[in-house]
């Protein structure tokens, strides 16, 4: 069975690193109790704070027309 090389990671883990960074004040010790890169946890909080979660939205996919390429949701 292939892996991706791109990691999945629920969103409730997510959030109980992002909760574990909150209390601790320090992404970098949480990043390495987790084997997980500094710059993925900093971009869950971005998108936490911006967005009030970190449920992954679905991609836009682009339809090629006469008039030329449109975004469709999936």
């Amino acid at each position: 069975m292939l892996m991706s090389s791109k990691n999945q990671y629920s969103d409730e883990f997510k959030e109980q690193i992002i909760k574990k960074c909150g209390e601790t004040g320090n992404v970098a010790t949480q990043a390495r109790r987790y084997n997980i890169s500094t710059n993925t946890i900093h971009t869950w909080i971005k998108k936490y704070r911006q967005t009030g979660s970190v449920k992954t939205l679905p991609k836009a996919e682009i339809v090629r027309t006469d008039n030329g390429p449109e975004k469709h949701m999936k």
